[in-house]
């Protein structure tokens, strides 16, 4: 079954492929080469953000139908070889922890040889993209290529090729995300990537630190007990729901309340601030992103505390959510 840490896991995977050192500082290449654009015209936003938008889509599909292949042949030799479960969870953990060891130590020098495919023109049309992203994930670098496998690790210990399927598709959203996020809000995310880049080592080290901890999960057999907890903790919290509505409810709307009220008065002081110094628009004032974060935030503590969205009841279904 597909369980909730698993995917968990698989989600958090992907978006740690897409930070790593090999990865991110090459995103603004792969977005320009991607959307067939030069990097200046990309920065400067001189191009349709839904034309991005849809070829960077296609992109990540591309290498999502690599993954997920991955992921169903990956489950296929874990069902073939259930008979030796214990055995292959055990081997497969401690090729996950090595990895995550020499992502923190890099003592294997030959992991840092490059297995990318590359284009020699722009990808054309509909396509074009599409086979990009395929090629990008059949050649992935070696920052990917053991976080990658960590989760093919965890779909071949299922041994089920349905949860194969959906943990490889998790980690693909997970890598996906942020590229489309990328795109759509590029000169952000340009600045951003500046700052983060003095981080990469940091980054590469905390990968490492993930992957042995994955790697120790699959290697004592341990994901299943924390999902058993997860169970446990659901039916807890849904006795208390049913006890004392309000006090789950307030539990899980204040923390929205505080974190909604607390993004406002950042937002404020930044605009406050930027006018008295430099006397800046209200247009050019107007962050999109942060906006709608704030809208949404907003809306659900309102939904929240009105009981029209009931969080506790959510949170129980996703607890207790044990496969597919």
């Amino acid at each position: 079954m597909a369980q909730n840490i698993n995917l968990a896991i698989a989600f958090l995977a992907g978006i740690i492929s897409f930070i790593s050192p090999c990865i991110l500082p090459v995103i603004p290449s792969y977005l320009s080469f991607i959307g067939g654009i030069s990097y200046s015209d990309l920065k400067e936003s001189k191009t349709s953000r839904w034309a991005i938008f849809v070829k960077t889509l296609l992109f990540v599909i591309g290498f999502s139908v690599i993954f997920v292949v991955l992921g169903v042949v990956f489950s296929g030799v874990g069902t073939a070889l259930s008979g030796a479960s214990r055995l292959i969870s055990m081997l497969a953990g401690t090729v996950v922890i090595a990895l995550g060891l020499n992502f923190i130590f890099d003592f294997w020098k030959v992991l840092n040889v490059e297995k990318r495919f590359h284009y020699q023109g722009r990808p054309p049309g509909v396509v074009g993209p599409v086979l990009l992203g395929m090629a990008f994930g059949a050649g992935w670098t070696p920052c990917i290529g053991p976080i990658l496998a960590s989760i093919l690790f965890l779909a071949g210990t299922s041994g089920q090729g349905l949860q194969g399927t959906v943990l490889l598709a998790v980690y693909s959203a997970g890598l996906g995300v942020p590229f489309i996020l990328a795109g759509l809000f590029f000169s952000s995310f340009q600045k951003r990537l500046e700052k983060l880049k003095l981080y990469l080592h940091t980054v590469k080290v905390a990968s490492g630190v993930f992957l042995v901890f994955v790697g120790l999960l699959i290697f004592f057999g341990s994901l299943t007990k924390i999902n058993v907890f997860f169970f446990k903790l659901a039916g807890r919290l849904e006795a208390w729901s049913e006890e004392n509505p309000s006090g789950p409810r307030l539990l899980f709307s204040i923390p929205f309340l505080i974190l909604s009220l607390t993004i406002i008065f950042f937002y404020l002081k930044r605009a406050f601030s930027s006018v008295t110094s430099s006397g800046l628009s209200l247009k050019s004032l107007i962050f999109p992103v942060r906006l709608i974060l704030i809208a949404f935030l907003t809306g659900l503590t309102i939904l929240s505390f009105s009981d029209i969205v009931d969080i506790p009841k959510l949170i129980v279904l996703w607890l207790s959510f044990q496969g597919i």
